[in-house]
This record gives structure tokens, sequence and C-alpha cells, in this order.
């Protein structure tokens, strides 16, 4: 993790920041660029570490890391979105100003004694710990709260940068063969999970999952 603090808080609050923007975005593209921002900044934090423990092993795994977050992701959800022409659905189970509200009682939740037995990981950066639950808290209601498919989607990868950033802030140990082979999964399922949801936008002509409740096998 890179040495100042102030570097490291600074760049988890635009993490935190995305995963918000997320929420208010109407843009496919918009949101994917949000997540490759998140990526970005993951790989960051992982080349710090790497640089600062002088591990060529983390080093690769920050390269695979930027490879297929940064680089094969983004790539598969643009084609998906060429294909079909598909519109990004901002369609939500709550309103506006419920979201906005919901958020932010996330966020004081993180901030609130219940959550902060996790700060003992990390005493020099415990707000920053805490900002990484919050945007792990958010992504998980992005996931319950649209109503698209593909912006559930992205909502996974954005719980999966936000647990990322809390191990590096922790200071939990990963051998780079589980986090390669994390990486690994995360690509084969982007993989799969793209190729679905086109097969799905073909028959259906939607993402939409509230369009899809009354669909029964024949």
């Amino acid at each position: 993790m890179p040495n100042s603090t102030q570097m490291v808080f600074f760049l988890e609050v635009i993490l935190f920041a995305s995963v918000i923007f997320m929420h208010l975005s109407k843009k496919s593209s918009s949101v994917i660029a949000l997540y490759v921002l998140q990526s970005l900044i993951i790989a960051m934090l992982l080349f710090g570490s790497s640089f600062q423990e002088a591990s060529w092993s983390l080093f690769w795994v920050a390269l695979v890391v930027f490879a297929v977050k940064v680089v094969v992701s983004p790539y598969f959800f643009h084609k998906l979105i060429s294909e079909n022409q598909l519109k990004f659905t901002a369609s939500t189970y709550l309103n506006g100003p419920m979201t906005l509200v919901t958020l932010a009682l996330l966020t004081g939740v993180t901030y609130s004694r219940f959550f902060k037995p996790l700060t003992i990981l990390s005493r020099q950066n415990e707000h920053t710990l805490l900002l990484a639950v919050a945007m792990m808290l958010i992504s998980v209601f992005l996931i319950i709260n649209r109503k698209g498919a593909l912006s559930q989607m992205i909502g996974v990868l954005s719980l999966e940068n936000g647990i990322v950033s809390f191990a590096c802030l922790a200071g939990l140990e990963q051998t780079p063969g589980l986090q390669l082979g994390i990486i690994f999964d995360i690509l084969v399922w982007v993989i799969i999970a793209t190729v679905f949801a086109s097969m799905v936008y073909k028959q259906y002509g939607s993402l939409d999952v509230t369009e899809m409740t009354h669909l029964k096998e024949e």
C-alpha cells in the first residue's frame, strides 16, 4: 500500500464516490467508466503494495488485475451493449430521493458502533477502512435496487473491488496464487455473464429482471 496515508484516503474517497455515482448514472457508458475507474485505483493500490514490499509476485498480480478489470471486462460490457443496442436501464425499486436517503443511512451505519470493531485491523487507516466497508454495502444495495441485469452485474464487480480495497487497507495477507485464482474466476464469470445476458436480451428484448418474473418453463 502506498506510504502516504492521505493519498490512500484520497483514492478510497474516489472509490466510494464512484459507487455513489453508479446509483445516479443513467447511461451504460458512464457506469462502465466508473467501474474502470474503480479497477484502475485497485490496480494502483496493488502496484503500490508490490513496490513497498518489493514483491515481484504481487507486481504480476497487480498487472493481471489491470489487464482483466481495466481492459478485458469493460471490453465485454461494451461489446454486449453495441451488439444488442442496449440502453442501460435506470429503473430502480426505490425512487431517487429514497435511494439517496438509503445511501446516506448505509454510510451512517458504517461509521456507527456496529462496524467500529473492524478498525482494530488498521488503526492508521481507520476512517479509510470504514469507507471501504461503506463501498461494499452500497455496492450490495446497487445490486438489490437496480432492475437491470447489466447494472446488477457491474454491482457485483463493484462489490468485489470494495472487498479487495478493504483487504489491502486491513493488511490481510493473500498468496499470489489465490489472488490470481480469484481474478481468473472473475474473468470467467464476466465472459459467461455477458454471453448469457446477450442471449436473454435477444430472446426477450429486455434485461429488466422484473420483466422476467412471469416466465415459466414450457
